[in-house]
């Protein structure tokens, strides 16, 4: 089986026509999104995800605004009709979002182990202290 064999065996949709257009754009966002579990976070993390948000509300507004508008995005990126672009676009967003909250929740969890190991360190009895009193419960 040859290369092109292959490429066609993969069916219609990713071989010469627009669809690939989207299936490259969701592939790609989804990596991203993936790919941004991974990496350390702090204010730069905070600044994008603010862009994101404005991002999205345009989007959403112009969405309102210009249903027409999003059909034929739909139609120039290879999607059938606007409300089903509009799905895929919220599948991206829910990713980012279970992303985003499986980040905070390791976060939190690494804070907790450590306030609680912290707390038990300052709530230890002094070895010398723990000695005596083991000792003197022994003796007597």
């Amino acid at each position: 089986m040859d290369e092109q064999e292959l490429i066609l065996g993969l069916g219609p949709t990713l071989v010469g026509n627009r669809t690939f257009i989207i299936q490259l754009l969701l592939v790609l966002g989804i990596v991203v999104i993936v790919a941004w579990l991974f990496l350390k976070r702090g204010a730069k993390q905070l600044a994008v995800r603010r862009l994101l948000i404005i991002a999205f509300a345009v989007f959403a507004v112009l969405t309102v605004l210009f249903p027409g508008m999003l059909s034929r995005v739909a139609n120039f990126v290879g999607v059938g009709r606007g409300a089903d672009l509009l799905l895929y676009a919220t599948v991206l967003v829910l990713l980012g979002f279970l992303a985003l909250q499986e980040a905070r929740t390791k976060a939190a969890e690494k804070r907790t182990t450590y306030l609680a190991r912290r707390l038990a360190l300052d709530e230890a009895i002094p070895p010398a202290e723990y000695r005596a009193a083991a000792l003197g419960r022994q003796d007597g």
